[in-house]
């Protein structure tokens, strides 16, 4: 797919065709790859339904706020905040298929659980994440970031690639729990117990056996006014 790879010998950096990378740096640029000033940094993969449209089934948007917050207060201190928005919608695998997996897990029996969470994006696009995050550090290698002294992320993926690569990650900060949606406590639980770090939440089988998001019929009756439900799914004659 990449035959450049291949026949130029000359490229030192790749970055992968994911859309776009934009990287927003808050405080001296200068500062950015100078150890000697604090660094917090949150590498974001974009999430419209969330970042845009302020959907309350995920974290992205609470976590990219946290992130910018966290951002702005190391600038404050003299230090420098990065923030990394990567175009890798519903894990690289687009839109549509996003919410195709929220649509299942709402509408399957039992209802929707952490315990099935990743098993329902499987089923219908035959993988659970195509974002490749290895080729993630690129950017902040291009950058010349060789520490974090925070890195607002709770993926272990993230964490791992990050120092795999030799970026050294010296504290990791976890979302606040008075940040995560009511709805969204379902995605944090299933990736909890996949891997994802967590400072004092620790999941047990009967945690993601249980039940927790918001029902199909909830969305109805808090989204749309009861005259217009009844007219959008009375029966046809």
């Amino acid at each position: 797919m990449f035959s450049d790879l291949v026949t130029r010998s000359d490229l030192k950096v790749f970055l992968p065709p994911i859309g776009s990378i934009t990287v927003y740096i808050f405080g001296d640029p200068a500062a950015v790859a100078d150890e000697h000033h604090h660094l917090s940094c949150r590498v974001h993969d974009e999430c419209n339904g969330s970042d845009v449209f302020g959907s309350d089934i995920c974290t992205c948007r609470p976590y990219l706020i946290h992130g910018i917050e966290e951002c702005i207060r190391s600038a404050q201190e003299n230090g420098v905040g990065v923030i990394v928005y990567n175009r890798k919608e519903g894990r690289a695998l687009g839109e549509v298929t996003k919410f195709l997996a929220y649509n299942a897990r709402k509408r399957q029996e039992g209802g929707d659980s952490a315990e099935n969470h990743f098993e329902r994006t499987e089923c219908i696009a035959g993988v659970q994440d195509v974002r490749f995050q290895n080729l993630m550090p690129d950017s902040l290698h291009w950058l010349g970031i060789r520490r974090i002294d925070r890195f607002v992320s709770m993926s272990n993926i993230k964490f791992d690639s990050l120092v795999k690569q030799g970026i050294e990650i010296v504290n990791r900060i976890a979302l606040p729990d008075d940040r995560i949606p009511e709805d969204a406590r379902v995605e944090m639980d299933a990736k909890i117990a996949a891997g994802y770090f967590s400072e004092d939440r620790p999941m047990s089988e009967s945690n993601l056996s249980q039940p927790q998001g918001r029902l199909l019929e909830d969305y109805w009756s808090s989204a749309v006014p009861a005259s217009c439900l009844k007219i959008s799914l009375a029966p046809r004659r």
